[in-house]
Order: C-alpha cells, then sequence, then structure tokens
C-alpha cells in the first residue's frame, strides 16, 4: 500500500474514550478501513495519481475514454470538475444523477494562493480562457480564477502553459488542502502588522502536493493575514492565522481553527494559542494533521473540521494538537484587535514604499480572458507588475507610481472595473450558479449583475444617506459558496412558491457579517419565515427593505444591527405604517 493510499497516523497516546457504537470513520480511533463509496475510492488510488491518466489516456482518448471514478471523484484533485449541461432546469437538479448533469466540457480552477499574480502569470490565465475556455474567467471569493468550457483534449497543455509561469491547478479541489487565502495587500500595507508571505510560501512548498496531505476526510481551507482589517474571512475557514502582537513575545498570529458554513454554518474559534512566525508551518501540519487522523470520515456531511471542534471544545483540540503533534505547546496568546480598514481594499491607498495600490470591483466576479489581457496592459503600462484579486471578487493593481494613479484610475473604468464602485457594485457577490454548476437550482451571476444596475438607477441619490456598504450575496444552492450567511442580505437559491406557482427564487437571510470595522464580532444572519424572493426580484426586494431600514433605524445603526432587532413585517420591506415604529 503506498504512502498515499494511507497516509500515517500520528499520535503515540492511546486514548480511553469510549468507542462509539456506531464508528464515525476516525483514522486515529476507527482504523483506515473505508466506510463509504469516497472513503473506497481514494484508498484504492490517491486523487494526485490521476495526473498520469489525464496526460496518458483521458486526453488522447476524449471524454469518453475517462474511468467514472476519476470523472466524479480523482479529477478534483486536479481543479476539475464536469460543468453542468445547458439547459437543465433547477427543478431537476436533486432529481438527476451527476452524469446526468454533466457536459462533457469541465470548470478548471486554478490555484492562486494569496490571490498573489504576475502581469505575466495573468497573461497566461487570459490566453488560456480566451483560446480554450470561451472567453470566461471568473475571479471567485477564495482568491481563485475560474475557466469553463474546457476539453480534456487541452487539459495538459494549458497545465504545460500555467507551470511554464509558476501557477498550477494542484489541490485546487477535492478532500484536500485547498487555496490558501491572504492578504491582498501583504508586503505593501502602511499598517501591516507582519507580512504572512513567507510563512504561507513555507507550507505551500513542504504541503502542497504531499500525498499525506492529500486524503483528508473533505475539503480544508486555510487563511492568513497580517493586516488590521482582518481580509481574509478567517471565522469561515478551517484554520486561520490572524496578526497579533503579543506583550511579551512580539508580533505574531492568533489561531483560529473550525469555522465553515455551507448547509450547517459554525463560526471558527480560537484555541487562544499564540504562534510565532517561524512555529505556522508547523502549526498548520498539526492542524491539518489533527483533521486527518481524528476527523469524521462515515458520513460526508459530518466530514469538516467544525463537527470535530464542536463536538471536542476548542479546549481538548488545543491538548491533541500540542501533545500529541507539535515539538511542544504554544504559549497562551492575546485576541486580534478590533478590525481597522476595509477588509476588501477597494479604493486608492498608499503603499509603504510610497507608490499605491489601487482596488477594482468586478461585477460579481465575471471577467474574460480578453479583460484580463487588457488589465495586465493597464498595469505594465503604468509601471506594475503584480495584481491580486481579494476574497470579496475585487482585483488590486499594485505598484502605482503617484503620477500615474490617475491613468490607472481611469484605465480601469474603462475596463468596467472601477475603483470607486457604488455602494451596490462594491457589496454585491455571486457564485458560479446554474449556468455552470452541477449543485444549483438558480442564476446568479446575472440576476445579480441585473440587480446591482436596477439599484444604482433606483436608490444612486440615496448612497450617502446610506452611508455604508450593504453586502449582497447571491448563492443557487444552500451550500453557501456566496457566503449568504455572513451577509447584509443573503439570498440562497431554491425553488419557492409564489402566488402558488413554483418558480426560482431565493430564501432570505439578514445582518449576517464577518468581524469588520465598526463590527468587531462575526454573526450569521437571520432568516426571515415564510419570505422567498422570485429570481427576477433581487432588486425589488432589495430597494424594499434598504427603504425600511432607513426609515426604522436608529442614530448610527448600521443595516445587520438592524435587521436582528426588526420585526419581519419590517424585513419583508413592508412600507412603514404612517405614525407606526418597527
Amino acid at each position: 500500500m503506498t504512502v498515499e493510499q494511507q497516509a500515517p497516523v500520528r499520535g503515540a497516546r492511546t486514548r480511553t474514550a469510549r468507542t462509539p457504537s456506531k464508528p464515525h470513520g476516525q483514522w486515529a480511533v476507527d482504523g483506515t478501513a473505508p466506510l463509504n463509496a469516497n472513503e473506497e475510492f481514494k484508498l484504492a488510488d490517491g486523487g494526485l495519481n490521476v495526473r498520469e491518466r489525464i496526460e496518458t489516456i483521458y486526453a488522447k482518448g476524449g471524454f469518453a475514454s475517462i474511468d467514472p471514478t476519476d470523472l466524479h471523484g480523482r479529477f478534483r484533485w486536479w481543479g476539475l470538475y464536469t460543468q453542468r449541461k445547458p439547459g437543465i432546469g433547477g427543478g431537476r437538479t436533486a432529481q438527476l444523477e451527476p452524469h446526468e448533469l454533466e457536459d462533457e466540457y469541465f470548470m478548471l480552477r486554478v490555484r492562486i494562493d494569496g490571490g498573489q499574480l504576475t502581469t505575466e502569470q495573468l497573461r497566461v490565465i487570459a490566453g488560456i480562457s480566451t483560446e480554450f475556455g470561451r472567453d470566461i474567467a471568473d475571479i471567485t471569493d477564495r482568491q481563485n480564477v475560474q475557466l469553463h468550457w474546457i476539453r480534456i483534449e487541452d487539459v495538459p497543455e494549458i497545465w504545460r502553459r500555467l507551470e511554464a509561469v509558476g501557477l498550477h491547478t494542484t489541490e485546487a479541489c477535492g478532500d484536500v488542502p485547498r487555496t490558501f487565502l491572504g492578504s491582498a495587500v501583504a508586503g505593501i500595507a502602511e499598517d501591516e502588522l507582519i507580512d504572512p508571505t513567507p510563512q504561507l510560501r513555507e507550507i505551500i512548498e513542504r504541503y502542497i502536493g504531499d500525498p499525506s496531505y492529500a486524503n483528508l476526510p473533505r475539503k480544508y481551507k486555510t487563511a492568513i493575514t497580517g493586516h488590521p482589517s482582518l481580509d481574509v474571512v478567517h471565522e469561515i475557514n478551517d484554520c486561520s492565522f490572524v496578526a497579533v502582537e503579543h506583550p511579551e513575545l512580539g508580533v505574531g498570529y492568533d489561531l483560529w481553527v473550525g469555522g465553515a458554513l455551507a448547509t450547517v454554518p459554525r463560526l471558527g474559534e480560537r484555541l487562544g494559542a499564540f504562534v510565532t512566525p517561524d512555529r505556522v508551518a508547523e502549526v498548520w501540519e498539526g492542524v491539518t494533521a489533527v483533521f486527518r487522523d481524528y476527523g469524521y470520515r462515515r458520513l460526508r456531511n459530518k466530514a469538516r473540521m467544525k463537527f470535530l471542534l464542536a463536538d471536542w471544545g476548542a479546549e481538548k483540540l488545543r491538548e491533541v494538537l500540542e501533545t500529541e503533534y507539535l515539538s511542544e505547546p504554544l504559549p497562551d496568546g492575546p485576541a486580534p484587535a478590533d478590525p481597522v480598514g476595509s477588509p476588501d481594499h477597494v479604493g486608492v491607498h498608499r503603499q509603504k514604499d510610497g507608490r499605491f495600490y489601487i482596488g477594482a470591483a468586478t461585477t460579481v466576479g465575471r471577467l474574460s480572458g480578453t479583460t484580463l489581457t487588457r488589465l495586465a496592459d493597464l498595469a505594465e503600462a503604468n509601471g506594475s507588475t503584480r495584481i491580486r484579486p481579494t476574497v470579496f471578487q475585487k482585483i488590486l493593481i499594485l505598484d502605482i507610481p503617484e503620477n500615474r494613479v490617475q491613468n490607472v484610475i481611469a484605465g480601469l473604468d474603462d475596463l468596467g472595473l472601477p475603483s470607486r464602485p457604488s455602494l451596490f457594485r462594491r457589496g454585491t457577490m455571486a457564485c458560479t450558479g446554474i449556468e455552470f454548476c452541477k449543485l444549483a437550482i438558480v442564476e446568479t451571476k446575472v440576476n445579480a449583475a441585473n440587480a446591482i444596475e436596477q439599484l444604482e438607477e433606483r436608490l444612486g441619490t440615496l448612497e450617502h444617506e446610506i452611508g455604508q456598504t450593504i453586502t449582497l450575496h447571491v448563492n443557487g444552492c444552500p451550500n453557501s459558496c456566496a457566503r449568504i450567511q455572513t451577509a447584509d442580505i443573503g439570498l440562497k437559491g431554491q425553488l419557492v412558491t409564489i402566488d402558488g406557482q413554483q418558480v426560482p427564487g431565493y430564501q432570505v437571510h439578514l445582518g449576517g457579517g464577518l468581524a469588520t470595522e465598526g463590527r468587531p464580532e462575526a454573526g450569521l444572519g437571520r432568516t426571515v419565515r415564510g419570505l422567498k424572493v422570485p429570481a427576477d426580484g433581487i432588486a425589488d426586494y432589495a430597494e424594499r427593505v434598504i427603504r425600511r431600514y432607513l426609515a426604522d433605524r436608529d442614530s448610527g445603526e448600521t443595516f445587520a444591527h438592524w435587521a436582528h432587532r426588526a420585526d419581519e413585517e419590517a424585513l419583508r420591506g413592508e412600507p412603514r405604517a404612517e405614525g407606526g415604529a418597527s
């Protein structure tokens, strides 16, 4: 049996806890015998091994030559998912098998750890999009680029081009450490506590592609930031490092574990442990190994770190980490300070070297290879070779001399990437949706983009009165890739009944948010009972509820705070009765 087929289980101590009557599939407790089909295929042959078959068999034989287990399982380890066949309505998503939903084309996810790109790399991605992907290149809220309409025959050449400039798709999907979120202003921001880039690169170089960490219970997400705005949504990652200043040990990181959304959202927790920069890689490996060895593998819907944390608690998880996986215990440390600054980094900002970075808003992440090529042209024409996508579907151009700032602003406007966007364009995100995703029930990007334009027209004159970005996140299914539970207005795609007719629409979550300036504590949104929004009614509902908020709010009250105290009539956006109060 190869190392990849059965990664070593670390942990010398014998556990005395009573073994449950039905095993959870924890390797360190129950052994490595597979308890479901996913675990069986991973044990039979690791996901990393499929690359050779793609290059030598499938790319030559075409889609029909692909083994089904590779297609629906191991391909994910190399960033490949079949995309949805056009014309299949959302009502059939749960009724059809994967092979009935899928087209003979792929979504390919390009891994961009920390969002760090050169203009040369951006040009290569853009060229692949225009030549092989029908000129679509979506920016995700995990700093990746997703390409569509990719044929299996073209994958080896795409890999060759990506790897020639230092990019890859290794473990961009699958039961592995996914793309690492990093501060988009790492190394350049005047106010950062520490540049996390060396720690980020050490982890990637040591562990990504390592078979010992390529068979986890399920996907595993990491974030690291040194910026006071807390710009990597650390509360909803499996393992996060947030810069803090220890009163005795200096600047390092506060360790967070167990955050994730999906259908059972749970915010991550501090372990109370301080991690010096030189131990970040060791601690990341330790937390990841805890998940590998003790994570629940029997049921896929319980196979995330958040469920292990919920059962163990932070104290026990830290104890196991320190006694079984680390060279020595971690010192206690302080919590992060209240966030300062905007985590999306939109606008013009001075760098620590005197140059400027400029953050621009996409329209819900939808771009094209043509636009990305022009973006690289714009950056290079103004002295920059560095581009960074953010976790909010925004894009930064770094290293702009002061005398070129206005040129870049104008050029971004010409590309449809405003650095001074409306509140609605700035605050709206959307997942892939039914256009390409086999899990989706509802269209997202088109509906969200239309809503932005309508809200700009209807409420544009009220932006000063609104005075804050009201985040609007649109998701095509319950899985929350667009983080619906942590938005001011989160819309979850589903079939809804309106006037007796079942139509595509959204369930509404209100008042969610992660830690940001003015909101030091993260919180999940509330669901409004019975409130459903038709797919083409996003702007209508958002306008109603925002106007009601403006009518009802106390002085200085945020939308999220109001949404948690308001009654359900107000949250439906019903006009305020004359003389009444919410």
